[in-house]
């Protein structure tokens, strides 16, 4: 019997791990806590910019899917969270009694059939954009900018059409006002709630990806198109597929942020798509982690910057990105060379 070389019976080499990024926002508000002074006025900033991390990455994590899996820019992401954030007004406005009931069960009992539909109407909007407006320029970006604007502008003209220019009152539910308080230390409610649902967006999306059959068939048909529709899967259907969860995402992420604006107006999402495609730079374009970081990151340069020197917060998302940048010039995990 021939031997078999002990080489070949060797553990394949396993990539290694790069944790620098993961650890950036710990880094960061360490580094906070003696410029704050104060520690409960510190752990105060730092829930808060958790919470608004949180949203940023549930309104971002859509347009990060859609470009790392299908080399689509869509410019007209921010139609998705105003469309969600409309839809939202015309479940729980009518149910404002109970809304503002005092029981935390009534209040969530309101706020999911709201987030459901959003989800619903910005996930069939995300059929009709790639069907209509995707389709015909796939692997053209300068095409893909130009369509997807002009989309949002119709987008947002249309809500104007539909529900006026004036501001819509979004006023939080009765249970998910105020704060829990610890000490001297002032945890808002509603920030709670939407740390969790940001973070059961992260896991979905990385299980799904990762550990579904779903999730390797689209990373497949990224990888080689050809050979997974020769094994009778249609990649053009997975691909529509991720279109329509990233709009639903994003209809999502504009429920949690009208919430904690407590108002909605056709402008809205507009407003955010800068914020969002600095999240997806930082983050490095089609990276879900990298995304989640640089969402986490925007918002704590935000809030300690804010509180410490309120007028950067003018240019902080700018200068942030400019230093990630510089720092690593794809991002902080980049999945793609383009």
């Amino acid at each position: 019997m021939t031997d078999i070389p002990a080489s070949t019976s060797d553990p394949l080499p396993q990539a290694k791990r790069d944790l620098l990024p993961v650890l950036l926002p710990v880094i960061l508000a360490l580094l906070m806590l003696p410029l704050v002074g104060s520690f409960s006025s510190w752990v105060t900033l730092t829930i808060a910019s958790l919470a608004m991390g949180m949203m940023i990455f549930t309104m971002a994590s859509g347009l990060t899917l859609v470009f790392g899996l299908m080399d689509v820019l869509n410019f007209g992401h921010g139609a998705f969270i105003s469309v969600g954030a409309y839809i939202a007004t015309l479940v729980l406005l009518p149910l404002a009694a109970m809304s503002q009931a005092d029981s935390l069960l009534i209040n969530l009992a309101v706020l999911a059939p709201a987030a459901l539909a959003a989800m619903a109407v910005s996930g069939a909007l995300g059929l009709v954009v790639e069907r209509v407006l995707i389709l015909p320029v796939y692997g053209q970006h300068l095409k893909q900018i130009l369509m997807t604007t002009g989309g949002l502008i119709v987008a947002e003209q249309a809500l104007y059409a539909l529900w006026g220019p004036q501001i819509i009152p979004l006023p939080l539910p009765d249970a998910l006002r105020g704060s829990f308080i610890i000490g001297d230390i002032a945890i808002a409610k509603y920030r709670l709630l939407v740390m969790l649902v940001g973070l059961i967006v992260f896991v979905g999306i990385q299980l799904t990806l990762n550990r579904t059959k779903i999730g390797l068939l689209i990373r497949a048909g990224v990888e080689n198109r050809e050979m997974v529709e020769a094994l009778g899967y249609h990649v053009k259907r997975l691909f529509l597929g991720v279109f329509m969860v990233g709009s639903a995402l994003a209809g999502l992420g504009g429920v949690m942020w009208a919430l904690y604006r407590e108002q909605v107006h056709a402008s809205m999402g507009n407003e955010l798509t800068v914020l969002i495609f600095i999240v997806v730079i930082i983050g490095g374009l089609g990276s879900v982690g990298g995304c989640f970081i640089g969402a986490l990151l925007v918002a704590m340069v935000a809030n300690y910057g804010g509180f410490l020197v309120p007028k950067l917060t003018l240019v902080s998302n700018i200068l942030l990105m400019v230093a990630i940048l510089m720092w690593r010039p794809r991002g902080l995990y980049a999945v793609t060379s383009r």
